[in-house]
């Protein structure tokens, strides 16, 4: 078997605590998709294909995902989970 350095080993630290910055990374990412989606519906440079009804519609489902992904990802790696002693 090989003897390579696991993950941790290779950056010296936990690949979560990567991972926690880009699922917020991400989210941002969607929501600035949806936002340029919406503000370019019926302007040149945006996707004309859709038409400005389409950009609006598929903006708007990228600004939910990407509030939805936010505050999921928030919730799952920046608040403490609360403590219970019920043992």
């Amino acid at each position: 078997m090989l003897n390579l350095p696991t993950t941790e080993e290779r950056l010296g630290k936990s690949p979560q605590r990567l991972l926690r910055y880009f699922v917020l990374f991400m989210a941002l990412v969607y929501l600035g998709i949806g936002a340029w989606l919406w503000w370019s519906a019926g302007r040149p440079g945006g996707l004309e294909r859709l038409g400005p009804t389409g950009n609006r519609v598929l903006g708007s489902v990228f600004i939910l995902y990407g509030l939805v992904r936010f505050i999921r990802g928030y919730r799952a790696h920046f608040t403490r989970k609360p403590f219970s002693d019920h043992d």
